[in-house]
């Protein structure tokens, strides 16, 4: 009985163990890993992390077509359209979200209603390209080839994180060591400030794959969300469509279609 007991146990925190990519540190040392170069060891919220692992269903809902709410904000055709299918959806399964818009180097944050609460212009990987490259998380950052430095496209659970520096930062891909985090002005030459002050998008690529954003909207926004439980963060593809990436939907003529039906 004790043996069956412990197989039992073991089985049931192996599954546990396989959702969570951040540990005390205490236990991480008493394991042989490899970690990305901007490593965190941050408890993770495992609840809040398990239940938004999973997309909720994209089948129809029988109710009215629900629609985001961007208030008076101006926004591309894409991230309406990606707004609007979570909203109606609900693939951000009742949590907070974020959507970062890579063809306008914008971001995006929601509530868990899909009202808009704020939105910001970023700074993105500089090469250009939706795909991450495998095992780039582990590779110290001054071996990241100039073509492999992308914000890569998907759906992601954002959480909360510290980097090497103990700085507070949002991990987007632990995996991949992308994360949203406050630009830092560190190498003068970027220009990191003055590129996310321009009206233009071209130069608000410069990043290793990072999100950058200003210090305030960090402040204000970002580790607001992230502060109680984790949130959705939707990069939108650049050269893949949103529908390829996220199986989504058109609201308004899924909804038509569907009144149609008999």
């Amino acid at each position: 009985m004790k043996s069956t007991l412990i197989s039992a146990f073991v089985a049931a925190f192996s599954c546990i163990a396989g959702s969570i990519r951040r540990l005390p540190l205490v236990i991480v040392a008493t394991l042989v890993v490899v970690i990305p170069s901007a490593v965190s060891y941050d408890q993770v919220d495992v609840i809040s992390l398990v239940t938004l692992r999973a997309p909720a269903s994209i089948a129809m809902p029988a109710a009215d077509a629900r629609f985001a709410d961007f208030g008076i904000e101006t926004a591309s055709i894409e991230t309406r359209h990606i707004a609007d299918w979570i909203a109606d959806s609900r693939d951000n399964t009742d949590a907070d979200f974020v959507i970062v818009d890579k063809k306008f180097a914008r971001i995006y944050v929601f509530d868990r209603d899909a009202r808009l609460q704020g939105s910001s212009p970023v700074l993105l990987g500089a090469a250009r390209g939706d795909d991450v490259v495998p095992g780039i998380g582990t590779r110290p950052i001054e071996q990241v080839l100039p073509e492999e430095r992308t914000t890569h496209a998907g759906r992601f659970v954002g959480e909360r994180g510290r980097n090497t520096q103990g700085e507070d930062i949002v991990w987007v891909d632990y995996d991949a060591a992308v994360s949203v985090h406050r630009v830092r002005a560190t190498k003068p030459a970027e220009r990191r400030l003055e590129r996310l002050a321009t009206l233009t998008v071209d130069d608000n690529r410069i990043s290793y794959g990072c999100i950058n954003v200003p210090v305030a909207f960090y402040e204000s926004h970002i580790s607001p969300v992230f502060a109680a439980r984790n949130a959705v963060i939707y990069v939108l593809p650049e050269v893949k469509s949103a529908r390829q990436v996220f199986g989504s939907y058109d609201v308004a003529s899924a909804h038509r279609l569907a009144r149609t039906q008999p």
